[in-house]
């Protein structure tokens, strides 16, 4: 079996008994076990339950049984979300050998689908940066060179789907760990409307639902084709009692996103306003935005009237900060050396910042807010790029300087964490490869646009396919 088949045709020769979930999840695992070890996408694999799951699904198929829409297909899980059973570390010694008690409401509704968990992929110290990289399981290498970040912080997942270790994968996204990593793995990943899919990371260890900075974290599909990723959300969506912010459904058809482009109104903006953008991704993603015309959009440049770089990177960084202090802050000496010197020092820098302060971060997040809302007065969409930059060695924490101009090695080259501060649904598509490398092309809409966003990345998919092309690991 083909491990790159896409998710959506595995489904339905599943259920029509063309291919066996024993088959499907036994050429899984033969992948993992070969590619794995040079990848390192995955931190546990679940053979024996992943193989259990397979017999019993089979099983299900022969006696003509209720099949969910994910029935047999295989999935992988990010390590910051928990699982029943499932050893689940959130990339932290702190968490070296925490075994959740139940499901994420995320991976309950999977499960519930038919979905076969493969194993849990890596991810940075509780998703803190844009490189997969921890001390519990190491770095999370590009599957187009394997000397490059796979991006992060869902980079085991989206390495996983880019090097066929599987047909799609769960992640989750609080400044952009869907969309860097679907950007420098070259697949597509999608961050939801805040509230649209239930967040319930981290309440069984004490961080309740009010505690963690749900209002602009969610889980989301990364996957190698848009169906694929429509088929992974709807599964996803929908009120959960576990998150307060979570909410009831749209009623929209995810799967139904042939309608095209033509008409809408699309903006592009290079840079946002304040980014520094290499010269080469600004080129692949400018053809890739103005290509939309060829489909029937109208395109015009224009961006946001968004307030300025230092206040944007200061409010989100505070917000962030904060949220790591209240939960890391007074951890016991001998427990805080257990993480990072990073996440450290993240955590201490949260405890100087008044109240005051974060409010003020708070009415930086409203005026983003307003300045969206604006442009979304006029334009339909937004193009931007994912990233600033290649993908950089993976034994960076982000770049220093682009162009020649200094950048903040966090912040400076994701184009993404705007979107989460707003709420306002967003993904990567895969748009170009220079010199190896994947490109990859943000798409932002209204809240509750996703039906939106997939009809254009599937148009633009239809254009300038992607999901034929394989990272030379082979």
């Amino acid at each position: 079996m083909d491990p790159f088949l896409p998710a959506t045709e595995l489904a339905l020769r599943i259920r029509e008994g063309g291919l066996s979930p024993v088959e499907v999840v036994e050429a899984f695992l033969e992948r993992i076990e070969r590619v794995n070890p040079r990848v390192n996408a995955y931190c546990l694999v679940l053979e024996e339950e992943a193989r259990k799951r397979a017999r019993e699904a089979e099983r299900a198929v022969k006696e003509g049984g209720k099949l969910g829409p994910l029935h047999g297909v295989p999935i992988a899980i990010k390590d910051l979300t928990p699982m029943r059973g499932v050893r689940t570390t959130f990339g932290s010694r702190l968490f070296e050998g925490f075994i959740p008690s139940k499901d994420a409401a995320v991976v309950e509704r999977l499960r519930r689908a038919g979905a076969i968990p493969l194993g849990k992929t890596n991810t940075p110290e509780f998703g803190w940066m844009g490189n997969t990289v921890n001390l519990l399981f190491g770095a999370t290498r590009n599957p187009w060179k394997l000397d490059r970040t796979a991006g992060g912080s869902s980079g085991g997942s989206a390495a996983a789907v880019a090097s066929g270790m599987a047909p799609f994968a769960e992640g989750s996204d609080g400044g952009g760990s869907i969309r860097i990593p679907s950007s420098a793995c070259g697949v597509f990943g999608l961050k939801p409307t805040s509230g649209l899919v239930p967040m319930d990371l981290m309440v069984e260890v004490g961080l309740g639902p009010f505690g963690h900075v749900s209002p602009f974290m969610t889980h989301g599909p990364i996957a190698r084709t848009v169906r694929d990723a429509a088929l992974l959300l709807s599964v996803m969506v929908g009120f959960h009692e576990v998150d307060p912010f979570s909410l009831p459904p749209p009623e929209e058809d995810y799967a139904r996103v042939e309608e095209g482009v033509k008409g809408l109104r699309v903006a592009y903006s290079p840079n946002l306003g304040y980014f520094e953008v290499d010269g080469r991704v600004e080129k692949a993603v400018g053809e890739a935005a103005w290509s939309f015309a060829e489909l029937g959009a109208e395109v015009k440049e224009a961006t946001p009237p968004l307030p300025s770089k230092e206040e944007i990177e200061g409010a989100f960084q505070t917000l962030w900060v904060v949220a790591f202090s209240s939960y890391l802050g007074d951890l016991p000496p001998e427990e805080k050396e257990k993480l990072t010197p990073e996440v450290q020092a993240l955590s201490e820098l949260g405890k100087g910042i008044s109240a005051v302060e974060y409010k003020r971060a708070e009415m930086v997040r409203g005026r983003v807010w307003l300045g969206m809302q604006e442009l979304f007065r006029e334009f339909d969409l937004l193009l931007t790029p994912t990233l600033a930059t290649l993908p950089f060695p993976v034994d960076q924490l982000g770049p220093t300087e682009i162009n020649g101009k200094e950048v903040n090695p966090l912040l400076g080259w994701i184009l993404t964490y705007p979107f989460n501060l707003t709420g306002h649904p967003a993904a990567s598509v895969p748009c170009g490869w220079v010199e190896g490398l994947p490109v990859g092309m943000q798409v932002v809409g209204r809240r509750f646009s996703e039906r939106l966003i997939l009809r254009a990345c599937l148009s633009f998919e239809s254009l300038r396919p992607w999901s034929h092309r394989r990272p030379p690991l082979d």
